[in-house]
């Protein structure tokens, strides 16, 4: 879980109780999620950065930077070897996971960017932005391959299906 506080909190489910608690971000925390393996962990935040956890130890690995305004979500990839973060400075980056590098910023939206998602074979990215569009990535080169058009508010959720031939947008244009 993430907070205002500054923290996230890992906690088991099997009995509730507090495991870790992350306490190294500068602002609130807006985005969490596990990699693929549980092994690692990684947090946004309104302090402009990323933080990748050792779920065991609750130590902090690695901060990522680069983001000029706060991180509004992070996500890994399906191997956890790449993670991307979204932010309202309207870009999206993906960084190598082992080397902590940022390996290209994705440029192109007008406002905020507020949700990216590999797609399930982890060679595209999806992101939405208050700019009314979603953008079709892609992770080798950061190239902008499409551009979806439709929605007359902010995006605010996207996702692509299982085989990553289909995405699916949400927005508050109802």
């Amino acid at each position: 879980t993430g907070s205002f506080d500054y923290t996230a909190k890992i906690w088991s489910v099997d009995d509730g109780r507090c495991l870790h608690t992350l306490a190294e971000h500068k602002g609130e925390i807006s985005a969490s999620q596990f990699d693929f393996t549980g092994d690692y962990c990684v947090t946004g935040s309104t302090d402009r950065t990323c933080k990748l956890w050792d779920v065991h130890s609750g130590e902090c690995m690695e901060t990522l930077r680069g983001h000029s305004d706060e991180v509004l979500d992070c996500v890994f990839n399906h191997t956890g070897t790449h993670l991307a973060t979204a932010s309202s400075d309207a870009t999206a980056r993906v960084y190598n996971v082992m080397t902590g590098a940022c390996i290209c910023i994705l440029q192109g939206h007008e406002d905020e960017v507020s949700k990216v998602q590999f797609s399930p074979n982890g060679q595209k990215i999806i992101s939405a932005s208050s700019d009314k569009t979603c953008r079709l990535w892609s992770v080798d080169d950061g190239r902008c391959l499409q551009v979806l058009e439709g929605h007359t508010d902010e995006i605010f959720s996207c996702a692509f299906n299982y085989e990553g031939d289909t995405v699916i947008t949400g927005s508050k244009d109802n």
